[in-house]
């Protein structure tokens, strides 16, 4: 039940977990490519689908083997409002404008939550109720540890008890104080209403919105229907939206038309006739369209690929921009890189080696991401510098950690932490124990630093990373034995926690291209990654102290709880930190406004795009 979501640069598909001010925040969700312009009513804007990450998933109770980008932010979004909208400008924050109910109101000491919906229209005539918001929770509830990707254990493990009050009133009692911006951003952030008209199953009208054992069955048939991609815009079911768009081509090749949902009630009314999102096969298919736009084919938002962008220089946003009529713009998501290392290993006494922090720290030194950042990524990247994201700088990362990488290159440092643990550096060879009451718990001697680390293979810049690692590796005698595997081979194999997961723990390190996006769970906690016994928890880190140390946070608003467990998890090199790729470098076609800023949460609005003459 991972939240790795589809994350791309270049085209090239990979994986990819107290603010009250910014818990409060709001904007309208305007903005513009370019200088303002007076908008002009109608024309087709077209998106372009990153290869082989086209939608496949329209029930917005996404399962785990569905969940990613192009199936929510891009495509779920558009027609099914979720309860609280996250994105304003650059920054991951709550938007309460665009959300579907007023900020949450917490009382009796924190253990009571009142959620009130404002105004909202199915397109079939019926209001967006409290009981939409329970048909969800109802679900979760039956079978969310079974089916829905972004399962966090909410509201079984917090919420004692769900009543609507009133047709737009809900409340919830928990089992306990918590942090309730974690609440919010954490929790209700995973929810969106459901209307009573997919309460039903093959043989008819169900209750899975006032009774929790009706969702089971539920669930198996609105799944179901949601794999009949053919049967999308002809479904009475997936033709109810509350969104600001209504579904007219859907194509399993990935060819999506959609058209303004008039009864759409939110404050930004579409200006586009037509939404269109173009797929296509590979990255030169799609670069060639943006670099000769024809009357039968254009792209008005698309990417660029890696190898086609000039390097960036170091203190620009961005650099030259190789086509006339776009705007450039990265497209950086709000989460966090990395390898990880299998501390429950199998083979051989390689856990007891990944166990001691000492070599975790040394591998570290030797991750150069700034040669990665300013080479195969050519300046679009940012550095993963501990469990928080470090762009865009947000109140959750520590002071300390905005001084940028913790462990710059540094290879002298490694050897250093090796000798002074009893082991015998081999540069160029294989380096050994030669202590083994230094080496750690469950080292014998002898044992060389030598490992399997498996990656995803088809990304030209994660390759690159991989050699430069493994040659950084080699100068201090630990030799990495690099396999490329499939994407989805290595996201299926190695992203989990394997003894939680129950699949094979016979392997080393594993990198599938990039690591946990913190949507929908946006306050970045730790308690999905990093925790003993979390699913997602893919290293098998574990320690009372980093537990302890991330309950502070899910009960106190306090920030110092926050940054003084993201500043020790930092130098405890739970998982290898590497950069942190943008989903994709976008270009904008320079007559289309409203596109920008792209929000780090990785939506989209095109209600709010318009040309302009």
């Amino acid at each position: 039940m991972l939240r790795i979501r589809s994350r791309a640069i270049g085209g090239l598909a990979i994986a990819a977990a107290s603010i009250t001010a910014l818990a409060a925040c709001s904007s309208s969700g305007t903005s513009s490519s370019g200088a303002a312009g007076t908008p002009v009513t109608g024309g087709t804007a077209t998106f372009a689908e990153i290869p082989a990450t086209t939608p496949n998933y329209i029930f917005p109770f996404t399962s785990s083997a569905y969940i990613s980008v192009s199936n929510t932010d891009l495509f779920q979004y558009l027609l099914y409002r979720p309860l609280y909208w996250f994105g304003t400008g650059n920054q991951p924050t709550l938007n309460t404008s665009l959300s579907l109910a007023n900020y949450p109101t917490f009382s009796n000491g924190n253990k009571t939550v009142t959620i009130t919906l404002k105004h909202y229209m199915w397109s079939n005539g019926q209001p967006v109720t409290a009981q939409n918001v329970l048909f969800w929770l109802n679900m979760e509830q039956a079978v969310g540890n079974l089916d829905y990707g972004a399962f966090t254990g909410f509201p079984n493990t917090e919420v004692s008890s769900m009543k609507a009050v009133s047709p737009t009133t809900l409340v919830l009692t928990l089992d306990k104080a918590y942090n309730p911006t974690w609440i919010v951003y954490n929790d209700l952030s995973q929810i969106t209403p459901m209307p009573e008209a997919w309460d039903v199953t093959a043989s008819g009208p169900s209750h899975c919105s006032t009774t929790v054992s009706d969702c089971a069955a539920v669930y198996k048939y609105l799944d179901a229907q949601s794999k009949n991609l053919s049967g999308y815009v002809s479904s009475p079911l997936w033709s109810i939206v509350d969104g600001p768009w209504k579904l007219t081509v859907f194509n399993a090749d990935g060819n999506v038309t959609m058209v303004p949902n008039k009864s759409y009630s939110g404050p930004v009314k579409p200006h586009l006739s037509q939404f269109q999102e173009l797929p296509f096969t590979t990255d030169a298919a799609e670069y060639n369209v943006l670099r000769a736009p024809s009357s039968a084919s254009k792209i008005d938002v698309g990417y660029i690929p890696t190898e086609d962008l000039p390097a960036k220089p170091a203190n620009a946003a961005v650099g030259s921009n190789p086509l006339p009529g776009y705007m450039l713009a990265p497209w950086y998501s709000w989460g966090i890189s990395y390898s990880t290392m299998n501390l429950q290993s199998t083979v051989s006494d390689h856990a007891a080696i990944f166990k001691q922090v000492y070599f975790r720290q040394a591998l570290q030194y030797l991750m150069n991401q700034k040669a990665v950042i300013e080479g195969p990524l050519k300046g679009y990247a940012s550095y993963t510098v501990g469990p928080v994201a470090s762009q865009p700088v947000t109140p959750w990362l520590s002071p300390q950690l905005k001084t940028g990488d913790q462990f710059p290159f540094n290879p002298g440092k490694a050897k250093s932490l090796l000798t002074s643990h009893g082991w015998s550096v081999a540069p160029g060879g294989t380096t050994t124990c030669a202590n083994a009451s230094l080496c750690g718990a469950g080292i014998s001697q002898g044992t060389p630093l030598s490992f399997t680390f498996i990656y995803a293979s088809g990304s030209a810049w994660i390759e690159s990373e991989m050699a430069q690692l493994q040659s950084n590796t080699a100068a201090v005698g630990i030799r990495l034995n690099l396999k490329p595997e499939p994407f989805n081979e290595v996201v299926a194999g190695y992203s989990g926690n394997c003894v939680v997961a129950k699949i094979p723990c016979n392997w080393d390190m594993a990198d599938w291209g990039l690591g946990w996006s913190f949507y929908p769970d946006v306050s970045p906690t730790g308690e999905t990654l990093f925790k003993c016994g979390a699913i997602a928890n893919s290293s098998g880190y574990c320690t009372p102290a980093n537990d302890a140390m991330i309950d502070q946070t899910l009960t106190s608003g306090n920030l110092s709880y926050m940054y003084a467990w993201e500043n020790y998890l930092a130098t405890q090199v739970p998982l290898i930190w590497q950069p942190n790729a943008p989903y994709q470098v976008t270009e904008v076609a320079d007559n289309l406004h409203g596109v920008l800023p792209q929000e780090p949460t990785l939506n989209i609005t095109p209600e709010n795009w318009y040309y302009v003459k």
